[in-house]
């Protein structure tokens, strides 16, 4: 109870209202709950349930944050399930435990992590749908709680971070339909601030410029990461004046309902428009045609993430010495009929 009380007296207010703003009950106003996590997190406080834990120097558990919504829980993605069980394996060998800290879209993800912070219920943290300025960043350094981000930030790097290689998957993508003959290709990028989707148009546009081909601005498509945003991507080819004649997806999802929407117009992929998707999925073998798209092991990325994360952790740094991890995880063209028609020059 000390902890808790010397909190309160800080801020001068009651050992109530701090144990109510810790634990996220609604009759708290925000001022007052940042308030209260901004003093936890400077003070070091921790609840009384993870007491024994610091008394120890550790609670032999990692976080795993990633963003929970309704798209992710009503579409059949398996991305974050196969890095998991790579993560699981390679924690496991090390007496570590994993946590799955999962982030309503509705809510600010730094103050997410910040409750978390504040709570010290992990010793490390893996971060996830990371963005062009993320400000997780920041408040991890200044806790001083190891961490590795799954994607790169729009900032300096100066933490460990392991992203998809999407520099080759846009390049690859670009140089298979130039070669096929097609002039006007279109790119379909989240409509959100992941760091991914600017990662992501850049090396379109340099893949673009290096073949001597011009990028249509309206040929650059914001959509959702689902196959909601898929089938909103076919809608807005279609109601083009100068549709594009291929297009490359940015998301594995985003195929799904773009085939729906084209199947619906009459239109076929890889005869009318030329797809090129980002990950091979379990959903991609039911597609027809079938999906040009990348190949990687989730597991060996979870993995790797694992490796990455406990290289930053002194306790580790014997059997990981290779400090803050720089990586891009490479992706396999996987070939396809959704990419087959061939443009005449």
């Amino acid at each position: 109870m000390k902890g808790i009380k010397r909190l309160a007296q800080h801020l001068d207010i009651s050992i109530g209202t701090v144990s109510r703003a810790l634990n996220g009950k609604p009759d708290v106003n925000e001022e007052t709950r940042r308030r209260v996590l901004d003093a936890a997190a400077l003070l070091g406080y921790a609840p009384n349930q993870a007491g024994r834990s610091l008394r120890r120097g550790s609670t032999n558990a990692v976080g795993f944050m990633i963003e929970s919504n309704d798209e992710t829980e009503t579409n059949s993605d398996n991305f974050f399930l196969g890095v998991i069980g790579g993560l699981t394996g390679a924690l496991l060998k090390h007496n570590l435990d994993l946590v799955v800290l999962p982030c309503s879209v509705n809510e600010d993800p730094h103050d997410y992590l910040q409750r978390i912070v504040a709570r010290r219920l992990v010793d490390a943290v893996i971060i996830s749908a990371t963005q062009r300025r993320d400000r997780r960043i920041d408040l991890l350094k200044a806790a001083r709680i190891p961490f590795i981000a799954l994607g790169r930030t729009g900032g300096p790097d100066e933490h460990a971070w392991i992203d998809l290689d999407f520099e080759g998957v846009a390049h690859k993508a670009v140089a298979r339909l130039a070669a096929l003959g097609h002039r006007q290709i279109a790119v379909a990028i989240p409509d959100n601030e992941i760091n991914l989707g600017y990662v992501f148009r850049d090396a379109f546009e340099d893949a673009m410029a290096h073949h001597r081909l011009t990028v249509d601005p309206s040929h650059i498509i914001r959509a959702r990461s689902s196959e909601h945003g898929g089938y909103t991507i076919g809608n807005a080819l279609l109601a083009m004046e100068k549709r594009p004649t291929a297009i490359v997806l940015v998301y594995e999802m985003m195929a799904i309902g773009l085939y729906r929407r084209l199947n619906e117009a009459g239109l076929t992929p890889g005869r009318d428009l030329a797809v090129v998707g980002f990950r091979e999925g379990p959903q991609s073998q039911f597609l027809s045609p079938a999906l040009t798209s990348f190949r990687m092991s989730l597991r060996d990325l979870g993995i790797g993430l694992a490796e990455g994360l406990l290289a930053t952790m002194p306790a580790y740094a014997d059997q990981f010495p290779q400090g803050f991890v720089h990586k891009l995880w490479p992706m396999e063209l996987v070939e396809g009929e959704s990419d087959a028609m061939v443009i005449g020059r």
